[in-house]
């Protein structure tokens, strides 16, 4: 008989750790949907007073009794199986610490894009919830990348490039309701960049 014994063990992740902390978070609103939005989400007119809310907001979703489009678990799964997918290509292509750091800034980035435009145009009380801003950091990242990469979004049963799922996804959700295109932006242009900075400096495996 052999004794075996791995010398890793059980090993979540980061990606791991923020789908799990997520969905967690997700539960918890659902229960007490205005105790975690209030205290959690980013709203740009109480950012000073509550600056952490800058980066935990990207761990709030949406519950299922939210009155509008969005608020169900559609919004939470869409992220979270992007992220998945995406996030776990970006970890092999760069590693766990540069993905955390696009991931990080994009959400945060796409959180200013939000509060600037937000404040401009007279809105500085909407609140803004959710991890797109820093899921699609991570997509940008990949689709310079990867610009070719064949994805299957629903409902198009047929594979498209990556470049074009991405792009055409931003531009369809910045015309619906209820959804903060200002952090999508954000959180795209800093991926477009650190893609290209990680493809200049060749810090990914072929």
């Amino acid at each position: 008989m052999i004794r075996y014994q791995s010398e890793q063990g059980f090993k979540i992740g980061p990606l791991g750790f923020l789908i799990v902390i997520n969905l967690i978070l997700y539960v918890a609103t659902s229960i007490k949907p205005d105790l975690f939005i209030d205290l959690f989400g980013f709203q740009p007119a109480s950012f000073l007073n509550e600056p952490w809310t800058i980066l935990t907001n990207l761990f709030i979703h949406s519950p299922f009794n939210i009155n509008s489009p969005f608020g169900s678990i559609w919004h939470i799964l869409a992220n979270m199986i992007t992220l998945y997918f995406f996030g776990s290509y970006v970890i092999r292509l760069v590693g766990e610490g540069r993905f955390l750091i696009v991931y990080f800034i994009g959400g945060i980035v796409g959180n200013l894009f939000f509060m600037l435009i937000e404040t401009l145009t007279g809105s500085p009380y909407t609140i803004a919830i959710g991890a797109s801003g820093a899921v699609f950091a991570i997509a940008g990242t990949l689709t310079v990348m990867r610009p070719k990469l064949p994805v299957i979004i629903f409902p198009i049963p047929l594979p498209i490039p990556l470049w074009v799922a991405v792009i055409g996804g931003f531009i369809i959700l910045s015309f619906a309701r209820f959804v903060a295109w200002e952090a999508h932006l954000g959180g795209l242009l800093v991926g477009l960049i650190a893609g290209y900075i990680f493809r200049r400096r060749g810090r990914f495996f072929m």
